[in-house]
């Protein structure tokens, strides 16, 4: 029950993200530079403060704290994740993001010795079909460019997940992640503002401390808290839900249009996702 709970956090973090993300770079209010400056900075301030102090004796082998290989995945997630939202949907942009994470996460847990049995792979090929789906020819599908970056995320994201796996301390790990992507922060703010790159408003940058701070900062710490007790196949399964929660959030919060493309998509992945964990309860 606890995974359970911890899980469904995570996740509802992860739509906000991407409704945050949206929210504040459609309207203007922020460019993608300075939203992922300021979410990865009050990401760290905020996190950095909740674990200060704080220490918790580590399993042997269990590692305390993050590392370089996730907190540079997690400086490409959200660089690539902001800049992809220019021009995506909230729930377009997680139907991408998110099956990228799970593809990516299969081939991690298939390079560890998982076996993926019929069911699973079949649930992982309908899931994926949505994405054939939603990037096919039309005048609804999204923008090239756009897409390729929020799959860049995915991927990126996908390969924090599975660092996270063997964390003792998930709030110890997540805190020194971010920290570890302000070197990071600084160079794109030293490249970027001299190119006048850089505009946010007040509320701009409200949304972007409450996405850093809050959903990305706290939520990530739940979401390791959550891995120990799933296994890499059902991590990455359990975040195509997230696509769901954040077209319906974008539709109901950000006034977005439901197209029929959305719909099917949708429908597959949810469909890939049911039948994929059907075969993880069977075995």
């Amino acid at each position: 029950m606890r995974t359970l709970l911890l899980t469904a956090t995570a996740l509802v973090a992860f739509a906000a993200n991407s409704w945050l993300c949206r929210a504040a770079l459609r309207a203007g209010a922020i460019d993608a530079a300075s939203f992922t400056i300021l979410r990865l900075a009050s990401g760290a301030a905020v996190l950095w403060l909740l674990a200060h102090g704080r220490a918790a004796p580590a399993a042997p082998g269990a590692r305390r704290s993050g590392s370089p290989l996730a907190a540079a995945a997690l400086y490409v997630y959200a660089i690539a994740f902001s800049f992809a939202y220019l021009a995506l949907d909230a729930g377009t942009g997680a139907l991408i993001l998110f099956p990228s994470v799970q593809l990516t996460m299969l081939a991690g847990a298939v390079a560890t010795g998982h076996r993926v049995g019929w069911s699973e792979g079949l649930g992982v090929a309908v899931a994926l079909a949505g994405l054939v789906v939603l990037g096919a020819p039309g005048a609804t599908a999204p923008a090239p460019l756009a897409a390729a970056g929020m799959t860049l995320a995915g991927v990126a994201w996908g390969v924090y997940s599975l660092r996270g796996r063997g964390v003792a301390t998930p709030l110890l790990a997540t805190a020194d992640n971010f920290r570890r992507t302000l070197p990071a922060v600084v160079a794109t703010l030293a490249v970027a503002a001299p190119l006048g790159a850089l505009a946010a408003s007040p509320r701009g940058a409200l949304l972007a401390a409450v996405s850093g701070g809050l959903t990305s900062g706290v939520g990530y710490a739940i979401w390791y808290a959550a891995l120990p007790g799933l296994s890499p196949l059902v991590a990455g399964l359990a975040q195509l839900a997230v696509p769901v929660l954040a077209a319906a959030g974008g539709i109901v919060l950000l006034g977005e249009r439901l197209t029929p493309r959305l719909v099917a998509a949708g429908a597959l992945v949810l469909a890939g996702l049911a039948l994929a964990l059907a075969g993880r309860r069977g075995r």
